[in-house]
């Protein structure tokens, strides 16, 4: 798809949008998240045919102590960008999170579920999905989870690190979700945008998530098997593990309407893993 701008430059989803051809991605000196008007006068001077905002603030911890920031960004600039995109009739592609919903019960989350955050984070991310929805132009929310990629700071990195220098790692076993690989959002969010063009009725909330669903300790010991790393995993629960912001338990995505509207269906994060793993020269 050509003529596409990207909000976003360095992130994990934003590296991979800037793969394809015939897309623009801006970095925060060309528009300043904190500064909403600026990102409409992006849009307004790029004269776009769609918009991915792959930005945010996602240090989900802090946000607990910077609240005023985290909406800002996460809330009020995509809700800008929004309007912008609706009075100029181009879709809008949200990326949001698996954290609106307050992760209880076994269940995958669908769209239409009720929403209850748990932290700041989530918060602000539900309070951004709701003003893109405001603005009424075509868009798309794709609420997305534990994203990874070869790019920035993810969990796979980090258990890289990790389990080349010790012999076993602790890791919480009791939230469940599915780790996303960011190639595939980016690819999602490129073809989602393509058919709000032709389809702006297509406009709503919808879910990507890998395939199958596991625990955080399942993802490193599928880690360090595909990178052959002889490190144990020691699965421990979230009480364990204490952090500013609290957790969902079930991040459990339902895709179903993402492939029966666009025809997407979920990706085997296994294999988005391996080449991961590949690309970083770990196999």
């Amino acid at each position: 798809m050509k003529d596409v701008l990207v909000f976003g430059q360095t992130g994990q989803v934003a590296r991979e949008l800037a793969r394809h051809a015939g897309v623009t991605c801006l970095s925060r000196a060309e528009a300043d998240l904190t500064a909403p008007e600026a990102c409409d006068a992006a849009i307004r001077a790029h004269g776009p045919r769609a918009v991915i905002n792959a930005a945010a603030y996602t240090a989900v911890d802090r946000a607990e102590s910077e609240p005023a920031l985290a909406h800002l960004i996460n809330a009020a600039t995509p809700g800008t960008m929004a309007r912008t995109c609706a009075d100029m009739g181009i879709p809008f592609v949200q990326i949001s999170t698996d954290y609106v919903f307050d992760g209880s019960g076994e269940a995958p989350w669908r769209p239409e579920d009720p929403t209850a955050p748990l932290n700041t984070y989530g918060r602000s991310k539900l309070a951004g999905e709701r003003a893109v929805i405001a603005a009424g132009g075509a868009h798309a929310v794709l609420r997305t989870s534990w994203v990874v990629s070869a790019h920035g700071s993810n969990f796979v990195k980090t258990m890289l690190r990790l389990g080349k220098t010790r012999d076993s790692l602790n890791v919480v076993a009791d939230q469940i979700g599915a780790p996303t690989p960011a190639r595939d959002i980016a690819a999602a969010c490129l073809t989602i945008a393509e058919a709000l063009i032709a389809r702006p009725e297509a406009a709503g909330v919808y879910h990507l998530a890998g395939a199958p669903d596991t625990s955080w300790a399942g993802f490193a010991r599928e880690t360090f098997d595909q990178a052959g790393i002889a490190c144990r995993v020691e699965e421990i629960p979230t009480s364990a593990y204490p952090t500013p912001a609290a957790r969902p338990g079930n991040s459990r995505l339902d895709c179903a309407t993402l492939e029966t509207v666009f025809g997407l269906a979920r990706p085997d994060w296994r294999q988005g893993l391996h080449a991961i793993l590949h690309d970083l020269g770990e196999i």
